[in-house]
């Protein structure tokens, strides 16, 4: 195919093409190979004139003609060949027929085409070797060597013309494929891994900010009860500080140690997000397989480290020291559960008190917690904030995120969240967790 204008060749820098040329050394060894062509079938074409008794001028004209189509092998190999094959009888364009068999086979033209022109050129150099070994042994002074001696050599030296050029341009041709699918490969394979590392920079920002998420609300479920139950135990100690200063001693005590327990599961929370001690964070190429696993181990180890089912009556009991009304109930088998779910359940308990406290001081709180045979299903529902009397006013500041963070723990485990109004104008939230043995 004809090509002009430019191009870029293998190293990507930019080339001007030159007719069916795609470089410049490549017009340089066609035009070279024409002319050697060229002087060769001039020299060939005086003797055939010669041999023919006709004009010298015409016979080197025709052998300048004809050699000079080497000069189109890229462009036509096919035409080069078969102008090869027309001047055999002549016995010219030696150089000609052994290159454009050589461009022929290494081309992309159909193999049924190469074979056929190859056996045509074949056919056409035995014949005419075979006349130059019959005239040379008729004009010999030696005697017959046999039928069989003109055939034979005649078959060598026709198989040793055409053989060559044919298989190795076969061999480059196959060769020059195999490079360009290895390259196009290549090609293929680059494209595939700028592809996996955008997904893998997209399932890196999606593991941040899971993380993310998750550190936000283990921080919302650590600090807002204990810090919600800090705040209603000064609300109290505020009341009862002049009445009865005994009171308000033991309300100062429990602030302290809500205060000294927030702390400490602050400290057991971040531990699980350092690297360790005197270890310098660096930034480090990490595989697309460690980033969920990494945080699927913090998730892990802080759940482990975490609170429990077991913890869920010193969850209450310490509702019930900042002055607020609370039944537990418990049915069915009490066992062990994975670290999630004991996590899970003990922070929707949690979170629920945590909210009565601040949208409902006083009210009465009903916890029930039933252990099922394949989960465990906890209701936390409070009466109507009426119902608490003369109860403090703490003035607790919400977020709204309590309720959003219950949801995606329990979610997150293939369970069912529902919350929302009773009738008798308190609140609900219900949770059913999947759950298996922990052991």
């Amino acid at each position: 195919m004809t090509t002009t204008g430019a191009q870029q060749d293998a190293t990507g820098t930019t080339t001007r093409a030159w007719l069916w040329w795609g470089r410049r050394r490549s017009v340089a060894l066609d035009a070279g190979l024409g002319v050697v062509s060229a002087f060769e079938c001039a020299l060939e074409g005086a003797r055939f004139a010669e041999r023919a008794a006709f004009p010298l001028p015409i016979g080197v004209l025709f052998g300048l003609i004809a050699g000079s189509v080497l000069v189109l092998r890229r462009r036509s190999p096919i035409a080069v060949v078969l102008v090869a094959i027309a001047v055999t009888p002549a016995e010219m364009g030696y150089l000609l027929g052994f290159v454009g068999l050589y461009t022929l086979a290494a081309s992309e033209v159909p193999r049924r085409i190469i074979g056929t022109l190859s056996c045509m050129s074949l056919v056409a150099t035995f014949i005419v070797v075979s006349l130059q070994f019959r005239q040379d042994v008729r004009n010999s002074d030696f005697e017959d060597p046999g039928a069989w001696y003109i055939p034979l050599m005649s078959s060598f030296v026709a198989i040793g013309l055409i053989l060559p050029p044919l298989l190795f341009g076969l061999y480059v041709g196959a060769r020059r494929r195999l490079m360009e699918s290895l390259r196009e490969r290549a090609d293929s394979l680059e494209q595939e891994l700028s592809l996996l590392a955008d997904r893998a920079e997209q399932r890196a920002q999606w593991a941040r900010t899971e993380e993310r998420t998750r550190i936000a609300r283990e921080m919302h479920d650590v600090v807002a009860h204990r810090v919600s139950l800090m705040v209603v135990h000064a609300a109290a100690l505020q009341a009862v500080a002049l009445k009865d200063p005994q009171k308000a001693v033991k309300n100062a005590a429990l602030v302290g140690d809500m205060g000294r327990q927030a702390l400490t599961e602050l400290r057991e929370m971040l531990g699980v997000l350092r690297t360790g001690d005197g270890e310098q964070p660096r930034i480090t190429p990490v595989p697309l397989a460690a980033v969920g696993a990494a945080a699927a181990a913090a998730a892990a180890a802080a759940a482990e480290d975490g609170p429990s089912i077991a913890d869920v009556e010193d969850l209450v009991g310490q509702s019930r020291q900042a002055g607020m009304v609370v039944e537990l109930a418990v049915q069915g088998e009490v066992r062990a559960y994975t670290p999630e779910v004991e996590q899970t359940a003990y922070r929707v308990v949690q979170e629920a008190l945590t909210n009565v406290h601040k949208h409902a001081a006083g009210a009465k709180v009903m916890v029930r917690l039933a252990h099922r045979a394949a989960e465990i299903a906890m209701q936390i529902e409070n009466g109507a904030p009426e119902a608490a009397g003369s109860a403090p006013d703490a003035d607790l500041p919400s977020g709204g995120n309590g309720l959003i963070g219950m949801r995606e723990r329990v979610l997150g485990l293939g369970g069912v969240f529902v919350s929302g109004p009773t009738d008798a104008g308190g609140f609900r939230v219900s949770a059913v967790l999947p759950c298996g043995s922990a052991g």
